[in-house]
């Protein structure tokens, strides 16, 4: 047996799965990708990311499934035997949501019950999950403590990840499984998600096509980049919660870069990365969207000594040079 452990990753062929998934392979861990592979976007990429995984040559397998059949998640738990599971399969996208809500409650919120009911049946030490800054809202406290209430999503995207902070809880209060839930915020980067705004410029600009910019362009957002979240992920996983006699061992933590950015600052920064002027269409306030995200960070400061710290410039500048490669973009 793998002395590092074995680790379950479901959206294992997604931005933050593939990356996480890279990581733990490199440090040794036995790890089992599962993802359906769905057209949300490009299969291409997923397809690319997968090969990528299966060339480092490590202990690594994946499984083309889908959450939302519970046949296939008892059996995968009970063949490979995760320690730990890492559950970021899920159907992402607050404009999406607003028109396809179907595929989200098959996802979000059936295939995440079923994850829950594995590792009631198939013990983890550990079951790590991905929740989102959209569970915030639109509420004008600033930063967004996971103190503060959460009781009025604006999205569908944002009421499932709500929904599985509650199942979560529960499973953990009733079976003891424990459970840690991660809002993230904004996650950018290399082989990152085409819906994605900045991977959508980014397109764009190359193309010479418009970019469309909403509310026109009066909006924060607490960009984070993929390798901050995925430091924070493995220091997390390592550590399950425990039970206390105050206390059920479920935990939920913030992860952002905790300084704010507007959105024609971050478009600026990845104009000058791309090497090319946007042509702007200026609109108003989408439905479900937010006008700002900020993380407060404190717990996770707290508890592992840990904050994210990759500049946006920096950041930027290493997807842009992916993004350049990838699609063979001349600069």
């Amino acid at each position: 047996m793998n002395q590092k452990g074995k680790i379950l990753v479901t959206g294992g062929a997604g931005f933050i799965g593939y990356h996480l998934s890279k990581r733990l392979i490199r440090e040794g861990f036995s790890v089992c990708g599962l993802d359906n592979m769905n057209d949300y976007y490009s299969p291409k990429l997923k397809e690319d990311r997968i090969s990528g995984l299966k060339e480092m040559g490590g202990d690594y397998s994946f499984v083309k499934g889908d959450l939302a059949d519970k046949e296939t998640v008892d059996r995968l738990f009970n063949t490979f035997h995760p320690d730990t599971a890492v559950n970021l399969a899920a159907q992402a996208g607050v404009r999406y949501s607003i028109d396809h809500p179907a595929s989200y409650i098959q996802s979000n919120i059936v295939g995440f019950f079923h994850i829950l009911e594995a590792c009631r049946h198939f013990p983890v030490s550990h079951l790590v999950f991905a929740s989102s800054s959209s569970v915030y809202g639109s509420q004008k406290k600033v930063p967004f403590s996971v103190d503060d209430p959460v009781d009025h999503p604006i999205s569908l995207y944002a009421a499932t990840k709500k929904s599985d902070e509650l199942m979560a809880y529960t499973y953990a209060h009733l079976y003891g499984i424990p459970s840690t839930g991660l809002r993230f915020f904004t996650v950018y980067g290399p082989f990152g998600r085409p819906d994605m705004a900045y991977f959508s410029f980014a397109g764009k600009m190359v193309r010479g096509e418009p970019i469309r910019i909403f509310n026109h362009g009066d909006m924060q957002r607490d960009f984070t980049y993929i390798d901050d979240i995925i430091e924070g992920i493995m220091r997390i996983q390592a550590c399950p919660p425990e039970k206390t006699e105050d206390s059920d061992p479920y935990r939920i933590y913030n992860i952002g870069n905790n300084h704010p950015v507007r959105l024609m600052d971050f478009i600026h920064i990845l104009e000058k990365e791309m090497g090319c002027t946007a042509e702007k269409e200026y609109l108003p306030m989408q439905p479900g969207d937010v006008y700002q995200t900020y993380a407060d960070i404190s717990a996770l400061q707290r508890d592992f000594g840990f904050a994210p710290n990759t500049p946006l410039e920096e950041g930027l500048r290493r997807f842009a040079r992916w993004y350049k490669s990838y699609y063979h973009v001349e600069s």
